[in-house]
């Protein structure tokens, strides 16, 4: 019984990422998809490291690609996850032979698809790499209420991607698409204990997050009160040494209090 969408990292890492041919052969069909070129060779770099899928791709024209494939639904958490990916990619080649680099995104949001190329200048303004070297593409999960016809093919992996489970809903998608029958091929081998591990997995994920995040908010807040805890020292510090000032220069009590807003009590305080 399939019970994870692969719209969440662990499902689709484990689902496209293994070490078999299935997984490799629906890896290639759903890039060919999303890249828009025949790629006719894929190798995952990272099998069971994280849930990020990360790939070195090779297409028909015997060009090559660094790629990871990332899941998330905050843009702004995607756009900075997106470029560290990238950058880690990227560093890591040798300089004699360097690829381009792209991050495949999916995202809950209402823009459908668009690219983002990063493009890094010298005070000169000229580009240290060449364009498209380093590339965004992002693909929303909103915006499927179409019928099969009115999908694109990326849009139709999307649905695939959300819908698996509900064999109902993609019975068309699979007597049609090619691309989706090698998916469908793929999702077909995994147990129920394969399904019952990526929910458990991706569960154990998000507790550990909130975790993080828990202590990165506390973290925060302990970081301010000490920030604002210094800020009222230095204050105080410096309305007693303008007390001290006016006392110097023959002020009484009674006159400092009303030159400060104070209580005669107050100042009192201040010079003790």
């Amino acid at each position: 019984m399939r019970s994870a969408n692969l719209l969440n990292d662990f499902a689709f890492k484990y689902v496209f990422g293994e070490d078999c041919k299935e997984a490799n052969d629906a890896l290639k069909s759903l890039l060919t998809v999303f890249l828009e070129r025949k790629v006719v060779n894929v190798h995952v770099m990272n099998v069971e490291v994280d849930p990020i899928l990360e790939a070195f791709v090779e297409f028909d024209d015997n060009t090559k690609m660094k790629l990871a494939i990332l899941i998330d639904q905050n843009i702004i958490k995607l756009h900075r996850l997106s470029e560290y990916y990238l950058m880690r990619l990227f560093g890591s080649q040798e300089e004699y032979d360097l690829n381009p680099c792209q991050v495949i995104a999916f995202y809950d949001g209402k823009e459908c698809e668009f690219e983002i190329d990063l493009q890094f200048r010298n005070d000169n303004g000229i580009l240290f790499f060449p364009d498209g070297m380093l590339k965004i593409s992002v693909y929303s999960t909103q915006n499927l209420d179409k019928s099969y016809d009115q999908m694109n093919d990326k849009e139709k992996m999307v649905y695939y991607f959300l819908n698996c489970r509900d064999k109902n809903k993609i019975k068309m998608m699979i007597e049609k698409d090619g691309v989706i029958q090698m998916l469908e091929k793929r999702v077909e081998t995994i147990s129920d204990d394969g399904w019952k591990k990526i929910i458990e997995d991706f569960q154990k994920l998000h507790k550990n997050e909130e975790r993080m995040e828990l202590q990165l908010e506390l973290e925060e807040a302990r970081k301010e009160k000490e920030e604002a805890d210094k800020k009222v020292s230095q204050m105080s510090q410096e309305i007693k040494q303008m007390i001290q000032v006016m006392l110097s220069n023959g002020m009484s009590v009674s006159q400092i209090a009303k030159c400060v807003s104070k209580s005669e009590e107050e100042i009192m305080k201040w010079i003790s």
